[in-house]
């Protein structure tokens, strides 16, 4: 289906059974959940979805789920993140074949070597689809950056580089990639605890975590903070949601967002090993924000859909 770039996009998580086999059921229950409250679309295989612990026949069973859960309803963006351009290569032709809508394309695991071979890792990828591919620019968890100008150069080669997820952590790269390619690429914020602040640089769409738990909340924060209609209203719904949208933007978010589907009835807290749940003063610091956030949580969040 037609892949448009706009709106909330949740970096789905990777539900697990006590086996340690992905929970197909859950995961399809979960995306259209997502999708009844408003999400345009599921980007899954990023690093909140575990991606790097997937071996190639999991990440295939986990796009073909996710497909036949949505069908025509929203399109499924999966992260093309790889040790080797090969694989990244490889794994974006399987998502094309498989009938994602777009890529989410990320600069190589592991190897921060000069800035020319990410570029030529990025140009191989971005040549080998026809898909709408989205650039995800994340230096403090990848070590790489992609600055506006080399953004802007690689959207003069590439038609099919459409969007850009900025995970910098600092606004004014929105409002820089808005003056370099504002009229050319969707600009889309990656850290959920600056959503605001990069909606007003300029930002039209939002790769989310904490969507996983709650969409609704979610989706209205975006839309008032899209549309400016009611700054109060922003102002106190931001107000109590940034103590667990700061939860996306530390070490341990796969565990903490996990947790917080837990506490809300939508998951589970496993992880897939090395990473291992939460246990001791770490845990029960964040259950309790977790906890009195929700028991504070507005109650007209979604009611008016």
């Amino acid at each position: 289906m037609t892949m448009e770039f706009h709106g909330v996009m949740p970096a789905i998580t990777t539900p697990f059974l006590e086996s340690g086999e992905i929970d197909h059921a859950f995961l399809a229950e979960h995306a259209r959940w997502m999708i009844d409250e408003g999400c345009t679309a599921i980007v899954p295989l990023g690093s909140l979805g575990e991606g790097a612990t997937l071996d190639l026949d999991e990440k295939r069973a986990v796009l073909a789920t996710l497909i036949a859960a949505l069908g025509d309803r929203a399109p499924v963006m999966p992260g093309i993140a790889a040790l080797s351009t090969h694989q990244a290569v490889g794994l974006a032709r399987l998502a094309a074949d498989l009938g994602c809508g777009g890529l989410m394309v990320l600069p190589p695991y592991l190897h921060k070597g000069e800035m020319r071979e990410t570029i030529a890792h990025l140009d191989q990828v971005l040549a080998a689809t026809s898909l709408p591919c989205m650039l995800y620019n994340n230096p403090v968890a990848y070590g790489v950056d992609l600055r506006p100008e080399i953004v802007a150069e690689l959207a003069l080669r590439h038609e099919n580089l459409v969007a850009v997820k900025e995970s910098s952590g600092d606004v004014r790269r929105v409002t820089a990639l808005e003056a370099l390619v504002g009229g050319r690429l969707a600009l889309f914020v990656g850290l959920d605890d600056c959503l605001v602040e990069g909606v007003r640089a300029g930002a039209v769409g939002w790769i989310a975590g904490l969507v996983n738990a709650l969409p609704a909340e979610s989706v209205r924060l975006f839309d008032l903070a899209l549309t400016g209609e009611d700054p109060v209203g922003l102002a106190a719904l931001y107000r109590w949601f940034l103590p667990l949208l700061r939860l996306d933007t530390v070490p341990e978010f796969v565990q903490l967002i996990k947790l917080v589907q837990e506490e809300t009835g939508r998951g589970s807290e496993r992880v897939r090993p090395p990473r291992l749940p939460l246990v001791g003063a770490a845990r029960e610091a964040a259950l309790a924000t977790i906890r009195e956030a929700l028991a504070e949580r507005p109650g007209g969040a979604g009611d008016e859909e």
